[in-house]
């Protein structure tokens, strides 16, 4: 364990597990990081790249996913669109 000052957490430790460890052990990492609630910083060669957090209290994971539902509006075929085509159907040189 190491003292990590975050922001106003000044004392607090936090687990500190290196990037290849992480990236064997990936889901165990998330799933103590579900069920302890508490941070982990991910390093590489010794510095932090990311810091493995829990989703505030109070938030289900209904309101995570899908969030955005009915705030996008699709305009136009982003499927079969011609990149070589401009708005006009004109052939582009």
């Amino acid at each position: 364990m190491t003292i990590v000052s975050d922001h106003g957490t000044i004392g607090q430790t936090m687990k500190q597990i290196p990037i290849s460890k992480f990236k064997a052990t990936c889901l165990g990492v998330l799933e103590q990081v579900r069920k302890t609630r508490q941070p982990v910083l991910v390093t590489k060669f010794g510095k932090p790249v990311a810091r493995i957090v829990p989703p505030p209290p109070g938030v289900s994971r209904r309101q995570i996913l899908g969030f955005m539902a009915g705030r996008v509006q699709i305009q136009g075929d982003i499927v079969h669109a011609n990149p070589w085509e401009d708005a006009e159907g004109a052939h582009r040189k």
